[in-house]
This record gives structure tokens, C-alpha cells and sequence, in this order.
């Protein structure tokens, strides 16, 4: 969702400024074939690679000489190592109590005391335009090397999919917690009946951490036209590739969802203890569903109240109709 704010950025400053990104150490692939950044700077605090963690990070901010530092994230060690790091300007959110490490602050709007939710695509570009940016339109973007379009040539080759575009990519990632995901057998009965009713291949994507859980899903749709990415080698990478090249996803809200939607694919997004404000963005196509309790919006990783209604009453029949309706319009939008 920071995509529309890098690019800003790069549109500002063109070939007259380097542009470093820092990012964790498993989303380097992330960006891989854009243009919006000229290194990308590994770092997690709590990584066992001595140069991924804090006082590394600060000391390599301190060689490079920043001139300015954005901060997209609203956390106050982020703050801290940009003012450590010596960036003589440190643009970012007054939030977390972090205000005095800023050169430059955002002040978020509150209402009642609390910060009132806005888009996170809106609060990038807002930091952008806080450093001179011109208005960015919030289109998210990423593009594919060679190599990962050969992943995705391998995968289909090796789980024979469709190579017409009738494939749907369905993701139950949660790695934010498991408030976020979708119960397997829900995701079965979803794929079960795109394959019979729709005639389009599903493929369940996954992560190092859900390769299990994605081949359940897949076994227990006991359909021949459902195929699971367990088997291959996991990476960002072939992600993004299968991504991209699948007519429509059904995802959690998690990283897959964003991704195709940079992608430019329509997305059947299912919210469970998030607002869908975070992710809301008028030029993504597709839809967000959500069931109407009085907990929504809790943002706990584990349902407080042990029923995990928010998911649970999330029905394979509604999510289906929705998927159908969603591929139909794309059909038409596609012969117009």
C-alpha cells in the first residue's frame, strides 16, 4: 500500500537522489522489478544476523548521511534509529509518544482523544506530500522480473492449470494472527464449488508457515481442479507471479490481498478484526465482506471472546455469490 508514496517520491526526485528503502528481511522481493528504490536495507530487531538488528541499522545510517528520513511506519523505535542513524530531516506521524524524534510531524486527526482511522494508502501519501510531492492518485503498483514470471511459468506447468486465465487464487494467510483467518473447511467448500460451478481452477496460495494448511485445504476440496502451491518452493517472489497472473483472488486481509491489487486483479477481501478503512482505495476493484457484530473491528490476533464469529458466520455461500458476481462483471468489463 506504500507503492502510490514511493512513487511519488521517485517522481520527485527522479535519477537525483538516492533512495534507500529499509524493509524486513523476507519482503525483499517485495518491490523486485520496480524502480522506486536503488537498495533495499534488511532489518529486523529481533533477527540472530547481527547486521539485520538496531545499533547495525544506526550505524549504516550514520556512513550514508541521509538528508531525509520517512517514516511510514508510526512505531517509536523506527523514530529513534532515524534520529540515532543522524537523517537531518525525519518526516513522520506525531503517534506513540515519538513526536520530539521527528524534524517534521504529521499530527493525526482525533476524535474523543483517539486517532481517527484513515486509509493507510492516504497517510503514505500524505508523508510524501509533506516533503514536496505533487498529489499522487493512490494506484498501487509492482511489477515482475524474468524470474519470477519463470516461477509462475514453472507452477502451472508443474499443477496444470488453465493457461486461458480461468484460474481464482484463494489465500487464508494470517500472519498477523489467527483472528485473521478463515476456517479451513470454509475455504474447501469455496474452492469445491468455484471449480464445479464456475469452471475455473483455484489456486491455494501459501506461505513458508501455511504450506500445511494450504494442502488440507486443498485435499479436503477433493476436487481435481483445485491445486495448492504446498509443493513448490515458497517465496515472495512466485507469489507475486501467481498473483498476477490469476483472474481474481479471494483473500484474508493480509499481504496476498495487496498484492493483487497491485497487480490491477479484483479482490474478494475477507475482513475479520480489522476496519476496512486501513484498506480501503477507490481504484482497487472487487469487495470487502464483513459480518455486522458489535466486536468488529477489534484488531486482536486472537478473538477475545473465543467464538471467532467475524470469520466463522463469514459463509462459504455468501463468499461464493460475491466471487461469481465479481467474475461475471470482470467478463463484461473485459469484451467491452
Amino acid at each position: 500500500m506504500a507503492t502510490p508514496a514511493l512513487r511519488a517520491l521517485r517522481r520527485l526526485y527522479g535519477c537525483r537522489a538516492q533512495i534507500s528503502g529499509v524493509v524486513r528481511p523476507h519482503l525483499l522481493e517485495v518491490l523486485a522489478g520496480t524502480d522506486f528504490l536503488d537498495e533495499q536495507r534488511p532489518f529486523d530487531p529481533r533477527s540472530a544476523e547481527p547486521e539485520h538488528r538496531r545499533w547495525a541499522l544506526v550505524r549504516w545510517m550514520r556512513r550514508r548521511q541521509f538528508d531525509l528520513c520517512l517514516l511510514l511506519t508510526h512505531s517509536f523505535d523506527t523514530a529513534l534509529m532515524a534520529r540515532l542513524g543522524g537523517a537531518t530531516a525525519r518526516v513522520g506521524y506525531a503517534r506513540n509518544f515519538r513526536g520530539w524524534l521527528l524534524s517534521q510531524r504529521l499530527v493525526p486527526q482525533r476524535s474523543a482523544g483517539r486517532i481517527v482511522p484513515e486509509p493507510n494508502v492516504q497517510t503514505y501519501l500524505a508523508l510524501a506530500e509533506a516533503v514536496g510531492c505533487p498529489p499522487e492518485p493512490p494506484r498501487l503498483e509492482l511489477r515482475l522480473t524474468p524470474e519470477e514470471i519463470a516461477r509462475a511459468d514453472n507452477a502451472w506447468q508443474a499443477l496444470d492449470l488453465r493457461g486461458d486465465g480461468r484460474v481464482v487464487a484463494l489465500n487464508n494467510s494470517g500472519a498477523y494472527g489467527a483472528a485473521k483467518r478463515w476456517p479451513n473447511e470454509h475455504c474447501s467448500a469455496l474452492a469445491r464449488r468455484i471449480a464445479e460451478e464456475l469452471d475455473h481452477d483455484v489456486l491455494v496460495i501459501c506461505g513458508p508457515a501455511e504450506r500445511e494448511t494450504a494442502r488440507q485445504i486443498a485435499q479436503q476440496a477433493d476436487h481435481r481442479r483445485v491445486k495448492s502451491l504446498d509443493s513448490l518452493p515458497p517465496s515472495i517472489g512466485l507469489t507475486k507471479a501467481c498473483l498476477e497472473r490469476c483472474r481474481l483472488t479471494v483473500s484474508t486481509d493480509s499481504g496476498p490481498r495487496h498484492v493483487a491489487a497491485a497487480f490491477g486483479r479484483p479482490v474478494v477481501t475477507l475482513m475479520g478484526p480489522t476496519l476496512s478503512i486501513w484498506i480501503e482505495n477507490p481504484l482497487v476493484r472487487g469487495v470487502d465482506l464483513r459480518v455486522p457484530l458489535e466486536c468488529s473491528g477489534c484488531g486482536r490476533r486472537q478473538c477475545p471472546l473465543g467464538h471467532h464469529r467475524c470469520m466463522r458466520d463469514l459463509t462459504p455461500e455468501l463468499v461464493f455469490e460475491h466471487t461469481a458476481e465479481l467474475l461475471r462483471r470482470e467478463a463484461v468489463r473485459g469484451a467491452a
